[in-house]
């Protein structure tokens, strides 16, 4: 009896050893709410805390990780995205009880729903072709993601089927929609590198994309539009006399972009030893010390290369360029198929895209640009619109460019007289009719 309540007192402290501690303190910083979490260490266990964060749509805007020896401490200064402090009992305790959780769950509600996974080569109308497939076999579309990247595209699509509102199990129709779907992504050019696979398990979407693409190997294909001048600088080195490599990585801040890099990290065997995380303005600034899951730093320049290349990557997927639309009315079969064809006939090319349903509403959010990349033209988005539904479809995003020309054109009147006039004139009203600007007079 005397052993078994030992073993039933070593089992505890096991439990309170690997069990994370977790507080959340609005009263050191004025700005940001401070997440520490402290836990034995194991591995994903970082990945697992970020991704709790971002999954919320907080902003981490400083971050101090530390895991030498067997122990893990980590120190997060969050915002919601309006910049302001956790105040909503609510969100603190969800965080408190997700981060208190050895093995937080992934599911996402996706349960009972059968996830269609698909990756090939990027064109325009794409989107438009896979929605109308789905239509056609009778799938009902609940919550997706689709990404893009040098050319090629990434999607994890949540079907049910229309009728009797369950997953889709009849091995004969998953047959049937995986091979028109396939036929689409191959299109006349892509036999080789286009796949699809259906599945019932559960997974994280986001951290699922950034692993299709890993293994499309989206990061060594070139980038069919000129690089951006924003486009993430990624340095690695070797601090010999302690065995790290030491990553660096100066880009746009976004939200989510923490959790990208780490996801990177981690699905390549790489294990954060110690980084610090740092914004100021629009910049983020990251430095993480890291090796191999057997202890060993970056061993050679192509795995250098390799490195580089799949970090830049994951900060790009990402960071898509194009007006942010949003969609919001009743949902009905074959919406999408709709809505993603008059994109295609106008000749708007989705670079991202994020389906959600809730309660019998469409949720949807599409980030577009003309057919080769370039900005989409107000007028063309404003008939868009107009055939969507003003209501329905609303500009909500414009890249900073649209600013900067319509800034640039009225400067310009001085000197072009009339003509320019015109002309800058004719930008206001497009960014008055798109709801950017309150007038055009």
């Amino acid at each position: 009896m005397e052993w078994h309540a030992c073993l039933d007192e070593y089992e505890k402290l096991v439990i309170r050893m690997s069990t994370p501690r977790v507080v959340i303190d609005n009263a050191v910083c004025p700005t940001e709410t401070l997440v520490k979490v402290d836990s034995a260490r194991r591995n994903g266990i970082l990945l697992d805390a970020v991704q709790v964060l971002t999954d919320l749509n907080l902003s981490i805007k400083k971050a101090y990780i530390s895991s030498d020896g067997q122990w893990f401490m980590d120190v997060f200064h969050v915002t919601d995205l309006n910049g302001n402090k956790l105040t909503d009992e609510s969100v603190i305790s969800y965080i408190e009880q997700s981060l208190e959780t050895t093995y937080p769950d992934r599911s996402h509600g996706f349960n009972g729903l059968t996830a269609l996974e698909l990756t090939g080569t990027d064109r325009v109308g794409l989107l438009s072709e896979v929605f109308a497939v789905l239509a056609d076999q009778q799938c009902d579309v609940v919550d997706a993601k689709i990404w893009t990247h040098n050319g090629r595209i990434a999607s994890l699509i949540y079907v049910k089927d229309c009728k009797s509102g369950s997953p889709i199990e009849d091995s004969q129709q998953i047959d049937r929609i995986e091979a028109r779907l396939r036929n689409v992504l191959k299109g006349d050019n892509d036999i080789r590198s286009a796949k699809t696979s259906v599945s019932m398990a559960v997974t994280h979407t986001e951290r699922r994309l950034h692993q299709m693409m890993f293994a499309d190997r989206d990061y060594e294909r070139k980038p069919i539009l000129q690089q951006r001048a924003d486009s993430p600088v990624v340095t690695v080195q070797n601090w010999v006399e302690r065995g790290y490599s030491v990553v660096n990585i100066q880009c746009k801040d976004r939200t989510k972009l923490l959790f990208d890099v780490v996801c990177t990290l981690t699905d390549m065997q790489y294990v954060v030893f110690h980084a610090t995380i740092n914004t100021a303005g629009d910049k983020a600034y990251m430095e993480f010390y890291i090796r191999h899951t057997d202890g060993t730093p970056i061993s050679s320049e192509p795995e250098r290369q390799r490195v580089i290349q799949c970090l830049q990557a994951a900060v790009e997927r990402r960071a898509s360029e194009g007006v942010r639309l949003e969609l919001c009315t009743s949902d009905r079969q074959g919406l999408l198929a709709d809505v993603t064809r008059t994109f295609r006939e106008n000749g708007l090319n989705v670079t991202r895209a994020e389906i959600s349903t809730t309660m019998d509403m469409a949720l949807n959010i599409f980030y577009v640009t003309d057919a080769i990349g370039n900005l989409a033209d107000p007028e063309i988005i404003e008939a868009v619109r107009q055939k969507i539904g003003l209501g329905n479809l609303k500009v909500k995003e414009l890249p900073f460019v649209y600013h900067q020309k319509a800034e640039r054109e009225e400067q310009a009147v001085g000197v072009g007289g009339a003509v320019l006039l015109s002309l800058g004139s004719l930008v206001r009203r497009n960014l008055y009719n798109l709801g950017l600007i309150n007038s055009y007079s």
